[in-house]
């Protein structure tokens, strides 16, 4: 009988946790172990970033969230918008704590490149060996097309501890807040979260001659860089995301 009761307890439990807004369709906190650390770490976030966004006079939850990584610059972006808004406005910049690679984009399987280019969230994790992770659809459609056919890598997040090999390695307080915001926007129906990964902020001109140096020799880059600054020039005029496509050649198409 006290067994029965024990057990009774812990599905009460587990059924109050999952009763609550956050996490009343959260698909992303994995088996029950990872429910219970999960709902530790959405007790000290959410109110934590509630009280952010009443500062910024923004409503809580964002119906949708954009995330912009540059990678020369260190820096991510998170940009959201709700009902009321039409266009993104700026809520949090993070520090990308470490990165590999150099500039240009990932090609193939062990180059330890961190993408460069226009993905979305594709994978939640919270078993994640480096705290939490979030995961990019890399290769995206250009990717496949210009990238090793054979192994062009994958398994790329945006995750905590610290620790990169591709990745975008953010602290882990940073990536809790990251991961209840792209939980939070998926529960309110933004089935595509943007993670657009930029080499440099083109609009720093200490960035943008870093890059341009680093490329002078190399007319791919040039091409390359030419390409995607055009979605990174129309979201600054605008706070908005153009329509982007990919052609034969495995260019973006920006509408």
């Amino acid at each position: 009988m006290k067994n029965n009761i024990i057990k009774f307890r812990s599905v009460l439990i587990i059924c109050l946790l999952f009763s609550s807004t956050a996490f009343s369709q959260y698909a992303y906190f994995g088996d029950n172990r990872s429910a219970y650390r999960l709902a530790s770490i959405l007790s000290r976030t959410e109110d934590s970033l509630m009280k952010q966004f009443q500062h910024k006079n923004l409503s809580w939850p964002p119906s949708s969230i954009y995330i912009r990584s540059f990678k020369y610059d260190r820096q991510l972006e998170v940009w959201v918008k709700d009902d009321s808004l039409n266009k993104f406005k700026l809520f949090k910049t993070y520090k990308i704590c470490m990165q590999s690679g150099t500039m240009g984009p990932k090609r193939m399987e062990g180059d330890y490149q961190v993408p460069e280019g226009f993905y979305h969230i594709n994978e939640f994790n919270p078993n994640s060996n480096y705290h939490l992770s979030l995961g990019i659809n890399y290769p995206n459609a250009s990717d496949r097309i210009l990238s090793d056919s054979l192994k062009p890598g994958g398994s790329i997040f945006i995750h905590g501890n610290c620790v990169s090999t591709g990745c975008i390695a953010i602290t882990d307080e940073p990536i809790e807040e990251l991961y209840v915001l792209a939980s939070e926007a998926k529960n309110q129906g933004q089935e595509f979260i943007p993670v657009h990964i930029f080499p440099v902020r083109y609009s720093n001109s200490t960035s943008l001659e870093y890059l341009n140096n680093n490329i002078k020799d190399n007319t791919y880059l040039q091409h390359f860089n030419k390409n995607i600054r055009e979605v990174f020039d129309f979201f600054e005029a605008n706070k908005e995301l153009p329509v982007i496509l990919v052609n034969r050649r495995g260019e973006y198409v920006v509408n």
